[in-house]
């Protein structure tokens, strides 16, 4: 499959043009929990729940490509009680998800700095990542210790150091060569990205990949999210007209 691959079709009601990639930002976790009197742990397992329930609607629906935003470079600044028990939760649904993910054809791919992770968590990624990688169904992309600047930083990095070794001339450094030392440059541009919760940012997510994407902000917190939720911000996603810095192109059928 290519990046200009049209996008893909499934039902919702009637035969309708899904996104090939959709990106979501799982956010609003704490405020489900707080706004219920609950220890912030919980909000994260809920969303875990949220995460299964997503991923499977996913797949049923036709959608090629589900990236998330599991855990940010900026997380680690949260109490420490609470990355472990995220940590924790990253450990229990890879070790009891991941068969089920397998199963159902769903490839795994990670994309973020690991370098510096607890060796476990590593074997756990890398695990994932080899278990499933011929799977076709589905891919469903992690962005765990991940940050869109960082990636770009480790682009640039690659790029200098391909220029520095005699391997690419300075002259050939376009956007699309770039783009190629990205962490996952085979993969296809998100179409929409979804954010829950009712917060309008990014927070350093896929800045690079997003510049055509379209932008669908929902008021539901993440452990809430569900099957109906993705449709409604599919059927948001299919009014819009995509312009790419040129003619229109239409979403829907």
């Amino acid at each position: 499959m290519t990046k200009n691959e049209p996008l893909r079709t499934a039902q919702i009601g009637e035969n309708i043009a899904v996104p090939r990639h959709v990106a979501i930002i799982m956010d609003g976790n704490g405020r489900w929990a707080a706004a219920r009197g609950l220890p912030r742990g919980e909000g994260h397992r809920r969303g875990v729940e949220a995460l299964r329930r997503t991923v499977r609607a996913a797949g049923d629906l036709g959608i090629g490509f589900v990236t998330i935003f599991s855990f940010s470079a900026e997380n680690w600044s949260r109490p420490p009680s609470e990355v472990r028990e995220l940590m924790a939760l990253l450990r229990r649904f890879i070790r009891h998800d991941l068969a089920d993910l397998h199963r159902n054809g769903v490839r795994v791919r990670v994309i973020g700095e690991r370098e510096n992770l607890d060796p476990d968590i590593r074997r756990l990624l890398d695990e994932a990542e080899e278990l499933t990688k011929e799977n076709d169904k589905l891919v469903l992309v992690v962005a765990f210790n991940y940050g869109a600047r960082q990636e770009i930083a480790r682009a640039a990095q690659r790029v200098a150091a391909a220029v520095a070794a005699g391997d690419l001339a300075a002259s050939a450094v376009t956007a699309d060569k770039l783009a190629s030392y990205l962490d996952a440059p085979d993969l296809p541009d998100p179409d929409l990205i979804i954010r829950t919760s009712g917060e309008q940012r990014l927070s350093n997510f896929l800045l690079w990949q997003a510049a055509y994407s379209e932008l669908v902000f929902v008021p539901t917190y993440w452990p809430d999210f569900d099957r109906a939720a993705l449709e409604s911000a599919i059927t948001e996603y299919r009014r819009r007209e995509r312009r790419f810095g040129g003619l229109v192109v239409r979403t829907g059928s």
